[in-house]
This record gives structure tokens, C-alpha cells and sequence, in this order.
């Protein structure tokens, strides 16, 4: 009974990860952003935003990178929580 179960288990666990989904990146031009304290303001936007699974704020080149799963969110999302803490945000066309 346990190996049945143990089975079942690895089976579920193996599909489940077969059927994920593969995260995108997308690289957004942010205005406003002038010291370190605004990549921390940003960073913490994005923490609260579900499904952003990575962050890279680059305030020399005024972009924020984000890496985040497409079944949870979108890129307009990504991007109004960015210019809602308060540094307008706007995806390249290209994505990156």
C-alpha cells in the first residue's frame, strides 16, 4: 500500500511540474527612479504582486527586469504596480 502511494505521489508531483508554466521575462523603462531608496520601493511593490518570481532594478538605466509566471500575472499588472508606488512604468516593445 505504501508503494502505491508513494507512486501516486512522485506521479502527481512529476505532472504537476511538467505542467507549469514557463516563466517569462520582461524589461520595463521607470521613470522617477533617482537613488537606492527607490529600488527598494520598487522591489517591495513587486514582492506584493503574485506571481513575480524575480527582480532586478537597474536605476543607472532606468529599467526594472522582471521575471514572473504568465498565469498569474500580466505585464500591465507588472507594470501599474511599479507606477502605483509611484515610477511610471512602461514594458519595451520587444519585452527586453
Amino acid at each position: 500500500m505504501r508503494k502505491i502511494l508513494l507512486i501516486g505521489m512522485t506521479a502527481t508531483l512529476w505532472l504537476g511540474l511538467a505542467t507549469a508554466a514557463t516563466p517569462k521575462k520582461v524589461v520595463l523603462d521607470v521613470e522617477n527612479m533617482t537613488c537606492p531608496a527607490c529600488s527598494i520601493t520598487i522591489e517591495k511593490a513587486l514582492d506584493k504582486v503574485p506571481g513575480v518570481t524575480g527582480k532586478h532594478v537597474d536605476t543607472q538605466a532606468a529599467t526594472v527586469t522582471v521575471t514572473f509566471d504568465p498565469e498569474r500575472v500580466t505585464v500591465p499588472a507588472v507594470a501599474r504596480a511599479i507606477s502605483d508606488a509611484g515610477f511610471p512604468a512602461k514594458a519595451r516593445a520587444n519585452g527586453g
